[in-house]
């Protein structure tokens, strides 16, 4: 008993070292080292910035960068301070004409500051948000048609070919030309600026979609496309029933591929469009050329590569929701 005993305790404690073991490395690999991958980062920036002098100054280090954020914040902040007391003198002012005259004419007046960082990063993200579901709604289901038809495959193939690694500064000029030409309006729902960035957006941000969607349609084992012949299933219900669950990660691989594309091409499109958002803004401080300018640049850099980041972690966790193989599912 007492040797069985003995084995029982060293089977328990060489678990729970490796449990603790496995924690360590999970730890180590989840936290730990990413931490120690930026801090090297920060090392070698702040020591690279100060060998680097420009016509404005030496280049902004990680410090001056985190000041010039919160300088934008700060910004922000009294920028909206100063709509708030224009719309409460406003309020004021007109409640008094009310109350010397109740049918006296009312006037409101819409506040014209100029828009902030943070105004700016919400611009692009609508801009690039609209251009990628618009870009989702014409991949997806002419992948599936092209993915279903050998022959449309063999006819759209060559266009695509050709169009798919168009630059967007190519396409940007015919955009706007068009939008200018076809866009017109006394009183226009959307400013012509962010008409053509999501235009341009999507156009350029629609192949990775539209190619995954395809050849995941097209690579459906024969065993489930056996299953809805037996089943007689129409072209409609096999698609929904069949051919999307089957194919879902490859439609969130494109997808997620277009997202990012259509994030860097957004900033391109938004300088030469002046769309207000982060590509206006590099495209202004790099025109405006203050001391501070070179900051500023590098927060928007640091910004756009956030929320590219996070983006494409919204992108995984839906596909992950959304597909029923999680294994599928890449990180």
């Amino acid at each position: 008993m007492s040797t069985s005993k003995l084995t029982l305790q060293t089977d328990k404690s060489a678990s729970m070292l490796q449990n603790l073991d496995e924690k360590f490395n999970n730890f180590l690999r989840i936290v730990a080292l990413p931490i120690i991958g930026l801090v090297i980062f920060m090392l070698i920036w702040n020591i690279g910035a100060k060998q680097v002098d420009t016509s404005l100054g030496k280049f902004p280090g990680p410090v001056e960068v985190l000041q010039q954020s919160q300088n934008l914040i700060s910004e922000h902040l009294e920028e909206r301070a100063r709509a708030t007391a224009f719309y409460e003198r406003q309020e004021e002012r007109n409640a008094k004409r009310l109350a010397k005259d109740p049918n006296a004419p009312v006037k409101w007046r819409e506040y014209n500051g100029r828009p902030t960082f943070i105004d700016q990063i919400g611009t692009s993200l609508i801009t690039v948000l609209a251009g990628f579901i618009l870009a989702t709604l014409i991949a997806v289901p002419l992948g599936i048609c092209i993915g279903l038809s050998s022959s449309l495959n063999s006819a759209l193939n060559p266009i695509i070919q050709i169009f798919k690694p168009v630059s967007p500064l190519a396409w940007l000029p015919l955009v706007t030309m068009v939008v200018s030409a076809v866009y017109v309006s006394e009183d226009p729902m959307f400013a012509k600026s962010f008409i053509t960035s999501l235009i341009t957006v999507s156009l350029c941000c629609l192949w990775p979609t539209l190619l995954n969607t395809s050849v995941g349609v097209s690579s459906i084992s024969s065993d489930l496309q056996n299953v809805s012949q037996v089943l007689r299933l129409n072209w409609l219900t096999h698609v929904l029933k069949i051919v999307l669950p089957s194919s879902v990660p490859m439609i969130f691989t494109g997808m997620r591929l277009s997202l990012g594309i259509a994030w860097m091409v957004l900033i391109a499109a938004e300088m030469l469009a002046q769309n207000p958002g982060l590509g206006k803004f590099v495209w202004d401080e790099f025109q405006n050329g203050s001391s501070n300018s070179l900051g500023r640049i590098m927060v928007a850099v640091v910004v756009i590569g956030l929320i590219g980041f996070c983006l494409d972690r919204m992108m995984l966790m839906l596909q992950r929701w959304l597909s029923w193989d999680k294994t599928s599912v890449a990180r």
